[in-house]
């Protein structure tokens, strides 16, 4: 049963302390408890702006290179539902002053079917894919996969019938407590196949732009006065790549694994409602 607007005073009141409420993570009993309650079988892909992507021409065959939103347009494909939010949940609950908080997330599957319909509208595919672009021209990086948290808020399921596209800013996404949470709980955040963020130590100049105004996941340091990039918490979102003034950063993204590895992966917690789409991966 879809949820009513009740939901939303709460979540306003609880989400800005969303970074203390993670931190419980790391006492075992509530570990379990929370994993149990929100985020059970989760996993989701981050993936960077079409426009951080540098082509790697060590790639023999330039047909191999992808771009982020290749992979999106396929997820959509993939479904036969798609609901796109009038908000996000993240920035209006913080509130947000940089990034749009009329772009919400995409629902996709035959879940979100349930979604309140007074929260956004029913679109067709091509709809979903331009709702995208107004993302990724507004500065936002997407999540999708599966995520049972979104089926708790929304009061919707199952959560194998619902796929997310969270459509992220840096300041606000509930991604940004990860580094405080349980080990557990920051593996259902993952990188996107086939990405390498890498640092040019020879055009990196020090300056710690990449450290204190990009990464939200507290995986870049300074280390003898130049950028290092930890890449086990890495998760290649290439904020750091946009940020970098002197383009010591680059990103790219290896095509002969990123579409399809990706897909593969969603696939095994989500059901895709188009077997020819979701297999063109």
């Amino acid at each position: 049963m879809a949820r009513s607007g009740w939901i939303f005073p709460v979540i306003e009141k609880t989400f800005p302390r969303s970074m203390r409420w993670m931190g419980l993570t790391k006492v075992p009993i509530l570990k379990r408890l929370i994993e149990y309650m929100f985020f059970e079988g989760d996993h989701l892909i981050v993936l960077p702006r079409n426009e951080v992507v540098e082509v790697n021409r060590d790639v023999d065959d330039p047909g191999q290179m992808a771009l982020p939103t290749e992979l999106v347009d396929q997820l959509i494909d993939s479904m036969e539902y798609h609901f796109v939010m009038d908000f996000c949940l993240c920035r209006i609950s913080m509130p947000c002053e940089d990034y749009p908080r009329d772009l919400g997330c995409i629902f996709m599957g035959e879940a979100a079917r349930g979604i309140n319909p007074k929260w956004g509208r029913s679109v067709s595919k091509d709809e979903a894919k331009e709702h995208i672009r107004k993302c990724q021209e507004a500065g936002l990086i997407h999540a999708v996969g599966k995520s049972k948290l979104d089926t708790v808020w929304l009061g919707i399921g199952p959560g194998e019938k619902l796929l997310t596209i969270c459509n992220c800013c840096p300041c606000c996404c509930i991604t940004r407590v990860i580094p405080h949470t349980h080990e557990v709980f920051q593996e259902k955040l993952v990188r996107a196949p086939g990405v390498e963020v890498m640092v040019n130590q020879e055009e990196c100049v020090g300056c710690g732009t990449c450290v204190s105004k990009a990464c939200i996941l507290e995986a870049i340091s300074l280390v003898d006065g130049k950028a290092v990039i930890n890449q086990a918490n890495c998760r290649g979102c290439g904020r750091c790549a946009e940020a970098c003034p002197t383009k010591a950063i680059t990103l790219t993204i290896d095509g002969s694994l990123f579409v399809r590895e990706s897909v593969r992966q969603i696939g095994a917690v989500v059901s895709f409602e188009s077997e020819q789409a979701a297999a063109s991966g």
